[in-house]
C-alpha cells in the first residue's frame, strides 16, 4: 500500500502513465479493426456480444500475461536460428535477423494468419456472386460464433504480447502497467460497437480495414524477422487513409444531396 502511494505522490509515475496508455491505445487500434471486421461476418444479434468478449478475452490475457512478466520477457531470447546468412545494409548490419525467438515466432504465426484472413475476405468482398450483405454470409455461416471467439483470441495473443513487451519496456512499476492496460482496453470496449458498426455500414471503409489487416499482417511477419518497422509511419498511412476515405464519403453525400 505505501508502495503505491508514493506512487501516486509521484508525478513521474503519473506521465509514465499517461505516455504508456497512449501507447496501448495506439497498439490496440490493430486489435480493435480486427475484431471488429470479423464480428461483422456474424449474425447482426451475436456482434455485440463476439466484440464483448473478444476483447474481454484480451484484457484477461493482458493481466494475465502481466503476471508473468519474467517468463515474457524471455520470450525474446533466441530459440530457432536457421543456417542463412543475412543480407547487409550499407554499415554492415544484418538486414534481415535468422535467430528467432518465441516471440518472433509468434509474430510470425500471427502476421502469417492477418495476412491470410484479410486476403480472403477481401476474396469474398469482390467475389461477383457473393450475396447484397456486406460480407458472404456463405462464409459468416460456416464460421460460427465459436470459431470467431477463437480467432481473436488467437490474435488477441500475438497482440497483447506485443503490448505487454512494449509496456515492459516503458516503465518497471507493475501497478502503472495494470492500470494502462485496463484503461486502454476499457476504452476499446466503449469504442468496439461504434467502430463496428461504422465499419458494417459503409461498405468502402471494410476495404480500407482489410487492407489494414493486411499491411499490419505483413508488418508483424517483418518484425517477426527481425526487421523493425517504425509504428509512427503505419498509423500514420493509416490516419492519412482513413482521411482520404472520409473525404470521398463526403464527396459521395454531396453528389447524393444534388442528385436528389
Amino acid at each position: 500500500m505505501d508502495h503505491l502511494l508514493a506512487l501516486a505522490a509521484n508525478p513521474a509515475a503519473w506521465a509514465a502513465l499517461l505516455t504508456l496508455i497512449v501507447m496501448e491505445v495506439v497498439l490496440g487500434i490493430d486489435n480493435l479493426v480486427f475484431v471488429s471486421v470479423l464480428s461483422n461476418r456474424l449474425p447482426a444479434a451475436q456482434r455485440k456480444k463476439a466484440r464483448m468478449v473478444g476483447i474481454s478475452l484480451a484484457l484477461g490475457l493482458r493481466l494475465a500475461l502481466l503476471s508473468t512478466l519474467a517468463f515474457i520477457v524471455g520470450l525474446t531470447e533466441p530459440v530457432v536460428t536457421l543456417p542463412f546468412a543475412a543480407p547487409l545494409d550499407a554499415e554492415g548490419l544484418p538486414l534481415v535477423d535468422f535467430a528467432f525467438s518465441w516471440r518472433d515466432l509468434i509474430l510470425l504465426g500471427g502476421g502469417l494468419f492477418l495476412v491470410w484472413k484479410a486476403t480472403t475476405e477481401i476474396g469474398h468482398s469482390v467475389d461477383p456472386h457473393r450475396s447484397d450483405e456486406l460480407l458472404d454470409k456463405r462464409s459468416a455461416g460456416s464460421l460460427g460464433f465459436g470459431a470467431a471467439i477463437v480467432q481473436i483470441l488467437a490474435l488477441d495473443i500475438v497482440f497483447s504480447i506485443d503490448s505487454i513487451l512494449t509496456a515492459v519496456g516503458m516503465t518497471d512499476h507493475l501497478a502503472i502497467m495494470v492500470v494502462a492496460v485496463i484503461v486502454a482496453v476499457g476504452l476499446m470496449l466503449l469504442a468496439a460497437n461504434p467502430l463496428g458498426d461504422f465499419i458494417n455500414a459503409n461498405p468502402s471503409i471494410v476495404m480500407l480495414a482489410l487492407g489494414f489487416l493486411l499491411m499490419i499482417g505483413a508488418t508483424l511477419i517483418a518484425e517477426g524477422f527481425g526487421a523493425h518497422v517504425p509504428k509512427g509511419y503505419i498509423y500514420v498511412a493509416m490516419a492519412f487513409s482513413a482521411a482520404v476515405e472520409g473525404l470521398n464519403m463526403a464527396a459521395r453525400r454531396a453528389r447524393a444531396r444534388r442528385g436528389g
